[in-house]
């Protein structure tokens, strides 16, 4: 099953590209990285998909529905789960409290129920500590989930915007350069919880500059440049395409 499907893509901002006709689908339950260099248009293309921007052309579906023009409030209820390269967090409170923002209330979406803290609501209030502390012990920080998210380093606010995209449930997450500016470690760390999404049978497309740091993550890899698809297809197909190598490793072999 096609889980995303873009179509002719294109945005431009004073006269640039910065998404050129690109067109590219991602199956249901697999993992694919959009890889490009500053500017070559990944972070535009996440915001047209998510609806952070509307396109000049063309027509994005998920899931056989047509999303192209809806708000991102929308489009994250359809079921795309979406990080920033700016981590978004609430520094003050603590970190299973940010989690439990992602998670739904349906009862507690009403007054009159959460005014007399029915026995339903405290049940459901319940449960979605559990969930939480579930999702927290799957990225690693349930030892830290009292704590306030301020106190997190860089890498741990990574891990934790990802529980909260967790929290969700999303159909396809999107996720801008999950592992920018972490240690190998930690690098290691978020690569292995894409995979283990994966095996959940859930649906990643993730941005990243670094070629090498996705050759074993994913299954697929799409290269832009200056906006344009310049090659897509497996790690072994892309680690002999002589243009994208040249392009952004100058050189051309691995």
């Amino acid at each position: 099953m096609t889980m995303l499907q873009v179509q002719n893509l294109r945005k431009e901002f004073d006269g640039i590209k910065a998404v050129d006709d690109i067109s590219f689908t991602i199956d249901e339950n697999s993992i694919v990285a959009l890889v490009g260099s500053n500017g070559s248009g990944k972070t535009t293309a996440f915001n047209l998909i998510s609806g952070f921007m509307k396109p000049d052309e063309g027509k994005i579906f998920l899931a056989g529905k047509d999303i192209t023009f809806l708000n991102p409030f929308r489009i994250a209820r359809l079921g795309i789960g979406r990080t920033f390269q700016n981590i978004r967090l609430f520094p003050q409170i603590s970190i299973l409290d940010n989690v439990m923002l992602g998670l739904s209330y349906e009862t507690g979406e009403r007054f009159s129920a959460a005014l007399l803290q029915t026995k339903r609501m405290k049940r459901e209030e319940a449960d979605n500590v559990k969930k939480a502390e579930e999702l927290l012990d799957f990225v690693g920080l349930s030892e830290k989930r009292d704590s306030p998210a301020e106190n997190l380093s860089h890498g741990q606010r990574k891990l934790l915007e990802l529980a909260r995209i967790l929290a969700l449930e999303p159909k396809i997450f999107l996720l801008d350069e999950p592992i920018a500016g972490l240690f190998p470690e930690a690098k290691r760390t978020m690569l292995g919880l894409i995979q283990a999404l994966k095996k959940k049978g859930r649906t990643i497309l993730f941005i990243e500059h670094d070629l090498n740091s996705v050759m074993d993550a994913a299954e697929k890899i799409i290269v832009l440049n200056y906006g344009k698809k310049i090659a897509e297809g497996t790690p072994q197909e892309i680690g002999q395409n002589k243009e994208v190598l040249k392009v952004y490793l100058g050189k051309e072999s691995l």
